[in-house]
């Protein structure tokens, strides 16, 4: 398919999730907590599920630029589409947030990913880790998922895990798994308070969920073994030998 149409694609998909996703914390700030954070949560994994089967046809939609480095690690994706897909993801997500802003003004950092802070100390490193590990998972699960048996279901996984992890992980680092998803809000809201983890947190969480991928998925060779040894469907020569030597003695216990 034409590189400038893939690329849309991604800006597209990116803008849809930044838009719906952030939007959602804009107007819960601005409804006094209409939505709630399980709303929250639940919009962003729906509107992934919804992007990708909308999208997933024409560009694979990554909408995410550690997935992208993800499946190019994996040999899944062209390296050399990688700098073209998170140019596009990320000036999706970035018009995203610049919309809402000039809609609805600047409301909780419109969206923002933010460590949390507690008793004064903001949990930088703490987040970190917890960013390598939702998008470990995230990236595992893709992986795991993206496969032509699976194609029904894997957006509703996806979707499914995005929605878990933002439910669970949301209040404390803000649950991003996203660098494009992160650059937006800080961008539009002027706040890049510990920015750089959803940037290292994201990429290395995807890039280590590669190996773990790699080692347990079946085996293409082995699992084809099975297919030749299985035994056809042939009488065993053993019993028939039998069956002959005791035909063969019949005749002379009779004749004794």
């Amino acid at each position: 398919m034409d590189l400038k149409k893939v690329l849309l694609a991604e800006f597209i998909g990116t803008f849809i999730l930044v838009f719906t996703g952030t939007g959602a914390i804009v107007f819960d700030a601005i409804s006094n907590g209409a939505i709630t954070h399980i709303g929250i949560s639940l919009i962003f994994g729906v509107v992934v599920m919804v992007v990708v089967y909308a999208l997933g046809d024409i560009s694979g939609a990554h909408i995410n630029p550690a997935v992208t480095i993800g499946f190019a690690i994996s040999g899944e994706f062209p390296f050399k589409r990688v700098a073209p897909y998170i140019l596009s993801q990320c000036l999706g997500a970035t018009a995203a947030s610049f919309s809402l802003l000039a809609l609805f003004g600047n409301h909780n950092e419109m969206g923002s990913t933010i460590p949390i802070e507690i008793e004064g100390q903001r949990l930088i490193y703490e987040c970190l880790i917890l960013e390598v590990i939702i998008t470990f998972i995230l990236m595992f699960v893709i992986l795991n998922v993206v496969s032509p048996d699976k194609k029904l279901v894997a957006g509703i996984i996806i979707g499914g895990i995005i929605a878990v992890e933002s439910g669970f992980a949301g209040p404390i680092s803000g649950a991003s798994m996203n660098p494009a998803r992160s650059l937006g809000p800080a961008l539009a809201s002027g706040n890049f308070t510990g920015f750089w983890i959803y940037i290292v947190g994201t990429i290395s969480g995807a890039a280590l969920a590669v190996p773990a991928w790699k080692f347990i998925r079946p085996n293409k060779r082995q699992s084809g073994r099975p297919n030749r040894n299985r035994p056809r469907n042939r009488p065993p020569q053993r019993p028939q030998r039998q069956k002959n030597q005791q035909w063969k003695k019949r005749p002379q216990n009779q004749q004794s």
